[in-house]
């Protein structure tokens, strides 16, 4: 049997330091202030000119009058981000939170919208459920500058399920920052309009990937406890039995923050499997591989839930591992591939609007969280109400158009059937990583090459989808 002690307490280390840059594994547990965003951002005015035309463009588009309450007034609509600025997904999280904040300004310049411009409201969760409950009361309120009619995010699997019945009791939709496949079931998750497949499907997919590609007859899963992690694993076993995978090693829930991560890159290394399946955190799963990779598990294909993995390893000392041995799954084209319009609007805008930002495949995901609420919105402007009901009800007559930067997607009818199923599938291939590149550099990359998407795979698409596959 392989050992764990060659070269592991330096990638150990390694995973730390890759930690700290994704935001920190234990920054949930000692949260502090940020003043990272501001906690409201208001939008910028628009020339009398402008107004008169847009009000004409309005008039061809909605009724004269429409009715509103809370979040909303004559000239502003207030969209709310209870989002992680400071926790363990704070790297992400603050590059999503930015490309909304630019789609927001372009649909201002371009006149908002039913002749109101849009004021984001964005406060830090710091990836702490009771600092998320505040933040949902502050924008859940009927008054105050912080009031809400809608959320285009909301960061985290157990922070937006502590508020999922809050949800349907205050008339609010939430996009989340999540992929627990719970919040389809509607008496769970009735308002939480959950983008892309879920962790569940997503599993399916990569794994039946790996199989196909790899003739791959063994798996080891490693995962955090709880939705996200739990939830990708009861995919990953799914795919499992349906391919007749051998799990040699089934370590779901037990890669826990903050918890010395020895037993779990021991068993892995053990077990010697042919794919291993990950759900945890960046800063863990750098350590986790790391340690595993360097302790002789060389011949294993990883691949994991999406937000296990961010582009930031590809400029540190695990590139060439990561290299050789990992695949990327997530739910969208990422950043400048793919010939579709929504890609134009991503980078023409963002390099507009932020010309220095660094490049990043995080701004995508903001952009279609913000399509969506864009498309909701404009749909309760024309039927003539801004109400939080009416803009609820709103968000069940759309099928969000996403311009090719992922599937399009409704939340009318049975689970089973609006589930969206296609994932995509990446290669790292850290020789198209633009080391320091920006949004404005041509042809700079995050390292990643399509091997497939969108992509279902049979298990996927076979799956008879009527409840979530992990149940806390």
């Amino acid at each position: 049997m392989r050992k764990t002690t060659r070269a592991l307490a330096p990638i150990v280390a390694l995973g730390l330091v890759v930690a700290t840059a994704c935001g920190g594994d234990d920054a949930a547990d000692e949260p502090a202030e940020t003043t990272a965003a501001p906690e409201t951002t208001a939008a910028p005015d628009t020339t009398d000119e402008a107004d008169e035309a847009d009000e004409a463009d309005d008039a061809d588009e909605a009724p004269s009058e429409i009715i509103f309450d809370f979040g909303v007034t004559e000239d502003v609509i207030r969209v709310g981000l209870n989002a992680d600025l400071s926790g363990p997904f704070a790297g992400l999280v603050t590059q999503i939170t930015e490309a909304q904040e630019v789609f927001w300004e372009i649909v201002n310049e371009e006149g908002g919208i039913a002749g109101r411009q849009i004021e984001v409201v964005i406060l830090d969760s710091e990836y702490d459920v009771p600092r998320h409950l505040e933040n949902y009361e502050r924008m859940a309120a009927t008054d105050g500058r912080e009031s809400v009619v809608i959320f285009s995010q909301s960061t985290g699997s157990p922070h937006t399920s502590a508020t999922a019945q809050r949800l349907v009791e205050d008339d609010l939709i939430a996009i989340p920052l999540s992929w627990y496949s719970g919040f389809a079931e509607a008496d769970f998750g009735a308002n939480v309009l959950e983008n892309y497949a879920n962790y569940c499907f997503e599993s399916m997919n990569g794994i039946e990937y790996l199989v196909d590609t790899y003739d791959a007859e063994t798996i080891a899963i490693v995962t955090l406890p709880g939705e996200y992690g739990e939830d990708g694993a009861a995919g990953a076993e799914i795919a499992a039995e349906a391919l007749g995978l051998e799990v040699v090693y089934n370590g779901r829930g037990a890669a826990v923050p903050g918890a010395d991560q020895t037993p779990v890159i021991t068993s892995l290394i053990d077990a010697d499997p042919d794919i291993v399946w990950i759900a945890t955190t960046p800063g863990l799963t750098a350590e986790i591989f790391g340690a595993a990779f360097a302790g002789g598990l060389t011949d294993a294909k990883w691949s994991g839930n999406s937000p296990t993995y961010t582009y930031l390893f590809h400029d540190t000392a695990l590139a060439p591992a990561l290299d050789a041995a990992f695949y990327y799954s997530t739910y969208t084209q990422l950043w400048n591939t793919g010939d579709v319009p929504g890609m134009v609007d991503v980078v023409e805008g963002m390099r507009a609007k932020r010309p220095d930002a660094p490049v990043s495949d995080a701004y995508i995901v903001g952009w279609t969280e913000a399509l969506i609420v864009k498309q909701i919105l404009e749909q309760a402007a024309a039927n003539g109400d801004l109400t939080r009901k009416g803009v609820t009800a709103a968000a069940f007559e759309v099928e969000a158009d996403l311009l090719g930067l992922a599937p399009n997607q409704t939340w009318a009818g049975d689970m089973n059937d609006f589930a969206v199923r296609e994932t995509y599938i990446y290669k790292v291939d850290t020789s198209l990583f633009t080391p320091g590149g920006t949004v404005s550099d041509e042809g700079a990359g995050t390292g990643f090459r399509l091997a497939a998407g969108p992509y279902a795979g049979t298990v996927a698409n076979d799956f008879v989808f009527t409840e979530a596959c992990f149940k806390p």
